[in-house]
């Protein structure tokens, strides 16, 4: 898949307001325009321990046609990743611990999925958790069961890390109708997000993005055989985000052409989408960056 930045490059091609801006009549969708489904989930969690140490905690969920599970992978250095996985493991049985030893920290994984409830994707929605402890501090807790016994148990008495949410990535296949939630802020609230790709195989002059949150249409763009990459800047919770969109291989690549969608907030009025390349100004966009929502779809092979 290639990187999203570059499709914003000075020769991307800008969406005008008159595609975006204004709701059109005439803007309408099949109505047989097929669901996609659901079958990766990543999410990306920066860590800081009592010791000021540093990490990364990305959790993927993930499902096929014969198995669900989870991957827990922690990062202390770009060069030292290590991962658990239970992919293997199916999902209305799974409960247990896993400890291991990295170079510099000792990582202890305590899961119950047993009771967990699933909405349409493969990541549980209530009834579970998952605890990880890096070094004896609790440094992630997922889940709604803080209050049971088991897990009041694992957070008597333990330091606790400080971490934060930092990325959401979402994988679908099949189809052209995107549905998922997500919250933008820490202090906002959960939307409901629903993309509609529409590409007709004829008269492509029709082809059609339609992005709603919370079923208000905030986005529009036509004539995706021209706009098929670019950005618009939506208003959620008060504050600014600018949605991109690169839809090139929807189109050029019939068999196997992905779609990619990406939702930023703003760090403020005056910041920008993507730095320079220095290491610098790289370390310090990391250390004020906010959640992003990166979904990316790709055609079922014929």
């Amino acid at each position: 898949m290639r990187n999203i930045a570059a499709c914003y490059s000075e020769h991307a091609v800008n969406v005008s307001n008159s595609y975006c801006s204004g709701l059109s009549n005439r803007a309408t969708f099949s109505p047989n325009l097929i669901p996609s489904i659901q079958d990766a989930v990543t999410c990306i969690y920066r860590v800081k321990l009592c010791s000021q140490h540093r990490l990364l905690i990305t959790l993927t969920w993930c499902t096929s046609l014969m198995d669900q599970g989870f991957t827990i992978t922690l990062v202390e250095d770009p060069s030292s990743p290590f991962k658990f996985n239970t992919r293997r493991l199916y999902l209305h049985n799974i409960k247990g611990t896993k400890s291991f030893k990295s170079t510099n920290s000792k990582v202890e994984i305590f899961w119950d999925l047993s009771s967990a409830k699933y909405d349409a994707g493969p990541e549980p929605v209530r009834g579970f958790y998952i605890a990880v402890f890096v070094n004896y501090e609790l440094s992630l807790l997922l889940g709604d069961m803080e209050d049971e016994p088991e897990v009041k148990k694992l957070m008597c008495n333990v330091p606790m890390s400080k971490f934060s949410f930092v990325s959401r990535s979402q994988h679908f296949s099949g189809g052209a109708v995107y549905s998922t939630k997500a919250q933008f802020f820490s202090t906002g609230t959960c939307h409901d997000i629903l993309i509609k790709c529409f590409v007709q195989e004829k008269g492509q002059k029709n082809s059609i993005l339609s992005v709603s949150i919370d079923n208000k249409n905030v986005v529009q763009v036509k004539r995706l055989q021209w706009n098929f990459r670019g950005n618009q800047i939506i208003f959620i919770d008060g504050c600014l985000v600018d949605m991109m969109w690169d839809v090139h291989d929807w189109f050029f690549n019939r068999k196997l052409g992905y779609a990619i969608f990406m939702f930023r907030p703003r760090s403020g009025l005056d910041s920008r989408l993507w730095l320079e390349e220095k290491k610098v100004e790289e370390h310090n966009e990391q250390e004020k960056a906010g959640f992003t929502l990166l979904i990316s779809a790709c055609k079922n092979p014929d």
